[in-house]
Order: C-alpha cells, then sequence, then structure tokens
C-alpha cells in the first residue's frame, strides 16, 4: 500500500465483513424444530449464516415423524455447488440426509473441501419402516462421512446402535470407547450426550480415542424435546466457523442448548422445541410487564449468545 494514500473509510453497512458462513445438509422439517429451520435459527443465534441445502423432505408433528421423502441426489448436490461457487464457507453440518444415494453425493462434496471442520450429527433412524434402508444408509454414513468428520455428535444409545452394534456388556460403553470406534473409521471426535448419571443429571463428553477431553453436567429435563441434537450440532459448527476451538466450541454449545431448552416451548400438542433465541427476550417485571426497552434488552447480549442466564 502506498504510504502516502489516504484510506478510505465507509459506512456503508454492505461494506463490512461478512458474518463466517456454515452450510448445513439436513432435512426440511415443518414444524421448525430441527432439519434446516433448526439450523438457520441456531447458526443465526450464534452470529454466523446459515447456507441451508434440503436433502429429505419430513412429514412430521411435534410429536412424531410419519415418512420421509429423500431429494434425487442432482438436486441435492446443485443447491450446493450453486452456493459454493459464489460463497466461502467455514464450516459444514451434517444431519438427516435421506437415504444413501444422497449421503454419496453429499460426500463427494466435502471431499472438495478437506479443510473445512465438518460436525456430522447422528439422529435416530428408529421411526423408519424400512429396515433395510436405515441400513444402507448408515452403511454409506459410516464409509463415506465418517472418516471426513471432525466430530461426530449424538446420545450415547444411539452411538452405540450405530458405531457398537454387537455391544453386549451390560453397561453401556464410555465416551471413550465410543470415539475408539469412530476413530477406525476416521473420525477424530465424538460428543457423546445424555450419559446418565446419578442425582438426577446427565453428562455430555466430548472424547478423543485417546480419552475424555470436556465435558458438561446438566440436570435431567422431566420433558421431551426435538431439535436438540441439531440444536447442538449446529451451534458446534457456527462456532468454530467464527474460530473457536473445538473444546471451547462445545462447551459454549453445551451451555447454549441447555439454556434453550429450558426456555423452550410447546407450539403444538406434542414435545418442547427448543428456543434459540432466549438471549434476545427482555426479562419480565414484577408485574409480568418486560416491554419496556425491549430493543435495548434484544440487543444488549448480541455478541455473546451463550451468555450464563439459568445453566443447571
Amino acid at each position: 500500500m502506498n504510504p502516502n494514500a489516504t484510506e478510505i473509510v465507509s459506512d456503508d453497512p454492505q461494506d463490512l465483513p461478512a458474518p463466517a458462513c456454515v452450510m448445513s445438509f439436513n432435512a426440511s422439517d415443518a414444524t421448525g424444530a430441527g432439519g434446516v429451520a433448526g439450523d438457520i435459527a441456531t447458526i443465526a443465534a450464534m452470529g454466523a449464516h446459515a447456507l441451508p441445502v434440503i436433502s429429505t423432505i419430513v412429514m412430521r408433528d411435534t410429536a412424531e415423524i410419519f415418512e420421509h421423502t429423500a431429494l434425487d441426489p442432482e438436486t441435492v448436490v446443485e443447491q450446493a455447488r450453486s452456493v459454493l461457487e459464489d460463497v466461502t464457507i467455514s464450516a459444514w453440518k451434517v444431519g438427516f440426509l435421506g437415504n444413501a444415494e444422497n449421503v454419496g453425493a453429499v460426500a463427494e462434496i466435502l471431499s472438495d473441501y478437506p479443510d473445512v471442520p465438518l460436525v456430522t450429527y447422528l439422529p435416530t433412524l428408529s421411526w423408519m419402516d424400512d429396515e433395510d434402508e436405515a441400513t444402507a444408509y448408515h452403511d454409506a454414513l459410516r464409509e463415506l462421512v465418517l472418516p471426513q468428520t471432525l466430530v461426530l455428535v449424538g446420545n450415547q444409545k444411539t452411538l452405540t446402535d450405530f458405531l457398537l452394534p454387537d455391544w453386549d456388556s451390560e453397561r453401556p460403553p464410555s465416551a471413550r470407547e465410543l470415539a475408539v470406534s469412530a476413530g477406525k473409521h476416521g473420525t477424530q471426535y465424538v460428543l457423546v450426550t445424555g450419559l446418565q448419571l446419578p442425582n438426577n443429571q446427565v453428562d455430555n463428553v466430548l472424547s478423543s480415542p485417546q480419552g475424555a477431553i470436556t465435558g458438561e453436567k446438566f440436570e435431567r429435563f422431566e420433558t421431551s424435546f426435538i431439535g436438540a441434537g441439531d440444536t447442538l450440532s449446529a451451534s458446534i459448527a457456527a462456532l468454530m466457523a467464527t474460530g473457536q476451538e473445538l473444546h471451547i466450541a462445545v462447551s459454549e454449545a453445551l451451555a447454549f442448548l441447555d439454556q434453550s431448552l429450558d426456555s423452550g416451548f410447546r407450539p403444538g400438542m406434542g414435545n418442547v422445541v427448543p428456543d434459540r433465541f432466549f438471549w434476545a427476550m427482555p426479562p419480565e417485571d414484577e408485574d409480568g410487564e418486560g416491554d419496556e426497552d425491549i430493543i435495548d434488552a434484544m440487543t444488549a447480549d448480541i455478541d455473546s449468545p451463550t451468555k450464563p442466564r439459568s445453566i443447571h
């Protein structure tokens, strides 16, 4: 740069740096609890920008999943490639891809960007009537996506069924044992949620094959949620996209999830949906009125959405 040149400072918001971008491959879930809708809300809450790619359409309500219709692989690829030719991404999030063919299509895209961290969420497929379809899906995920995954996220039972289907011990496998199995497929870390502890608590542990790295213990909620796993995995991806190291991203994401669940709401007759924007709501006063200074309250913590509120 010419030392005699005058630096031009623009006041145009369009000239400001863009937020980190996270591409999410996930299902369309009309309840807004999970899928791409949940990812968009979560990633936005963490200060990043979501690039949602729909892989399959899930028909469900807030109580149960009825069926799904997978998009053809070419449609999934075209969605992603069109954006990737234009936008620089900082992280991936993979959720439910619909079928084995879509797993293969997405894996091929991921392989073109080996330096971009990938967070893979493993949802339960117990709702699927076609056992062969579920088996083929898991086989493709193990072979094609796990080798590219930085951190695999899932609850203890789902991860056990997926990684250690022949486990026959009376005790459930530890986070490290699950990480060892995932490591054989190329995954570097596993975040195991829902580890049952005494005193009405659950543990959530990030582990490598060498051992546990970090974790958070929370009080067990006496209710059922939908969208929790998508919220946790998407928040990790978003935090890593903004430059956080993995262990810090996991700790902050777990705190964010806990507070989202603590503030969750029931929009229908089924399960509770996480409130990803709990931090943006003004506190109510003793008379139940919280409208005064609403703009200040909604923007005060915008730079730190995981600020502690009522973490268990």
